[in-house]
C-alpha cells in the first residue's frame, strides 16, 4: 500500500508543475491548496529536496520548484523515493538478499511478473501525463 508520504509527495509535485517554473512556490500555498497540514508537508518535502526531486529556499522569496519539467519525472521515480522499493517480496526487492528457497521456490515467477508490472505501470508514468 502506498501510504500518505507516496501520495501528498505526488500532489506536491502536481502542484509544482502547475506553477511558474521559473518562481519558487511557498509551501504554505502548496499546503493551502493540497488541504494538507504544512507541518506535514515540510517532513516531505524535506525528503523531496534530499532526493533531488525538487529543490528549496528559505526566506523571503524563498520556496519550492522543479529540478526538472514534468515530463522528465516518473511516477515510479517519485513514489518509490517516499516509500522505498514497490517490489512484493524481499528477494525481488534487495537484490543481495539470499533466499536458500530462490531454485526451487514454486511461487518466484508470480512475484517477478507482478514486480514488473507494477515497475512498469509506475515508470511508463511521466508527472505530466497527470496534469
Amino acid at each position: 500500500m502506498i501510504s500518505t508520504k507516496g501520495r501528498y509527495a505526488l500532489r506536491v509535485m502536481l502542484d509544482l508543475a502547475k506553477q511558474d517554473p521559473y518562481e519558487r512556490t511557498p509551501l504554505k500555498d502548496i499546503a493551502a491548496r493540497q488541504e494538507i497540514s504544512k507541518k506535514y508537508l515540510e517532513i516531505i518535502v524535506k525528503d523531496m529536496v534530499t532526493g533531488g526531486l525538487i529543490t528549496g529556499t528559505s526566506g523571503k522569496g524563498g520556496g519550492y520548484m522543479l529540478t526538472r519539467r514534468p515530463e522528465k519525472y516518473t511516477i515510479g521515480e517519485i513514489i518509490e523515493l517516499m516509500e522505498g522499493t514497490l517490489s512484493p517480496v524481499a528477494c525481488l526487492a534487495d537484490k543481495h538478499y539470499k533466499c536458500p528457497r530462490k531454485r526451487k521456490c514454486e511461487t518466484l515467477s508470480l512475484w517477478k511478473e507482478y514486480d514488473e508490472l507494477v515497475h512498469d505501470f509506475f515508470y511508463q508514468k511521466k508527472l505530466s501525463d497527470l496534469i
